[in-house]
């Protein structure tokens, strides 16, 4: 089963559980199980039209899917996947 982790900022919505595991064998579909069985986290990853959004990277080890096949990646039974929200904020020091 590959596993996706779930970051900290997206925990409340997944009932605080930090990893989700499926046996999806692209990105998309492990995105598409993941958001039926937390609905919640839908709006926070995919947009209007169920892709996700732009500001979400998603990697599958390393590598970035943007540069592989997007939603279409494949994954193996021991696919770690991560997702991985942009985070705004701080302090400017000037």
């Amino acid at each position: 089963m590959a596993t996706l982790i779930i970051p900290t900022p997206l925990r409340k919505y997944t009932e605080d559980q930090a990893t989700f595991t499926t046996d999806a064998t692209t990105v998309g579909q492990a995105i598409q199980e993941l958001t039926k069985r937390y609905s919640n986290i839908s709006p926070q990853i995919l947009d209007a039209n169920g892709k996700i959004r732009n500001f979400i990277k998603i990697f599958v080890g390393e590598d970035d899917i943007r540069g592989i096949d997007g939603e279409n990646t494949p994954l193996g039974s021991d696919t770690v996947v991560s997702i991985v929200p942009a985070i705004a904020g701080g302090i400017s020091n000037l």
